[in-house]
């Protein structure tokens, strides 16, 4: 029991860097309360005391803000942010390492008995008021995007955004931040309003600009090893033939 605690206080001072004391964590983080509480109400769930179970994990989130149903199972060295307005359903498993911050939910999509919330594997990161509902997977490493709604399976190492959430091509936001500084201004500020539609259509034209000039440079590639010379010259372009060029791409 002691090791479990000791191990939940250094995750905190692992991923807190507000966390300035044990006593501090011990007295003032309301997820640190909410988990180990959790454990006594999983257990009594266990032993088939539902009713007792389902009060003391009631008084647990009246103490905490975090509502944790006795059922869900819930590994080590996972931590709880803030966690006011936390939700975890009674089917939901989070394994090892994982990071959950305040506004989460771990939700059901249907009343059917049975596996209706969702598994987090091993050192997943859900942002500030992400939902995750239904009888998915979330991948090892896995990340969920501030205010994301996810309903579908996220593969390991992924980070998924958006309403519905979709999964974030590796490399997108780098080449859009790119793409945005060269347009004269940055995009990043614009980045955390997902939701906004004036954000939305911004995004899709810096990737759209950022896709024709991939396709541009590959085209410019096929030419030039066709062997043929492109000069900057009015005069040449006069007398470009389209169709020699439409030879050289098929």
């Amino acid at each position: 029991m002691f090791s479990r605690l000791r191990e939940d206080i250094a995750c905190v001072f692992e991923r807190d860097p507000a966390a300035r004391s044990t006593w501090e964590v011990l007295t003032c983080y309301p997820g640190f309360h909410a988990l180990t509480l959790h454990r006594f109400s999983h257990w009594l769930w266990g032993h088939r005391l539902r009713w007792l179970a389902r009060l003391f994990s009631h008084f647990t989130r009246f103490l905490t803000g975090i509502e944790i149903h006795p059922g869900a199972t819930i590994g080590r060295r996972v931590f709880i942010d803030h966690g006011m307005g936390v939700v975890i359903g009674e089917t939901a498993v989070i394994k090892e390492g994982c990071t959950l911050y305040h506004g989460v939910t771990l939700g059901g999509t249907s009343w059917n008995k049975g596996k209706r919330h969702p598994t987090l594997e091993r050192g997943v990161v859900i942002g500030a008021g992400a939902k995750v509902l239904g009888p998915i997977t979330v991948g090892e490493g896995a990340k969920i995007g501030s205010n994301a709604v996810v309903v579908r399976e996220v593969p390991p190492g992924a980070t998924a955004v958006g309403i519905p959430a979709r999964i974030a091509e590796a490399g997108q936001a780098e080449a859009r931040q790119e793409k945005a500084e060269n347009l004269g201004f940055s995009a990043y500020a614009v980045t955390k309003s997902g939701d906004d539609p004036v954000a939305q259509a911004i995004h899709g034209l810096l990737d759209h600009a950022v896709e024709t000039d991939r396709r541009l440079a590959a085209l410019l590639k096929t030419i030039e090893r066709a062997g043929v010379s492109l000069e900057d010259d009015v005069a040449t372009a006069d007398k470009f033939d389209p169709n020699h060029l439409s030879k050289i791409v098929d």
